[in-house]
């Protein structure tokens, strides 16, 4: 399995593209993260650079805690059934200072993006 660790600041709304590869297909992709102040939360988008075509607009970034929490499950139908793979948001220190992502302190955890988690057992 190949996975891509975002590269993310604490600046409340960041813009980039990147490669990643998706199930052992290359996908060219723009996101987009923001921090929204009312809920205190991060969000992504992510659109497929070369088309343009949005695929996911402002996903909640949850962290994983003790089993992998795969916050693209519901978005498997997209790009003609090869879907989006998985995205999780992971701590990256043993202690940050909030439970998910917050203002502040989104650079505390990691945001991976790769191939389709389907369970411990793959």
């Amino acid at each position: 399995m190949q996975y891509t660790l975002l590269p993310l600041t604490d600046d409340p709304r960041q813009v980039f593209t990147a490669d990643v590869r998706i199930d052992g297909a290359a996908l060219h992709a723009r996101f987009e993260i923001r921090y929204l102040p009312a809920p205190d939360i991060w969000v992504i988008s992510v659109w497929d650079h070369a088309t343009e075509e949005l695929l996911v607009n402002q996903i909640p970034l949850v962290c994983s805690y003790g089993e992998l929490n795969d916050l693209f499950v519901p978005f498997r139908h997209l790009r003609d059934g090869r879907g989006m793979g998985s995205l999780f948001v992971l701590r990256s220190t043993d202690e940050p200072s909030t439970v998910n992502p917050s203002r502040g302190n989104l650079s505390e955890f990691n945001v991976l993006i790769g191939d389709t988690y389907d369970g411990p057992d793959t």
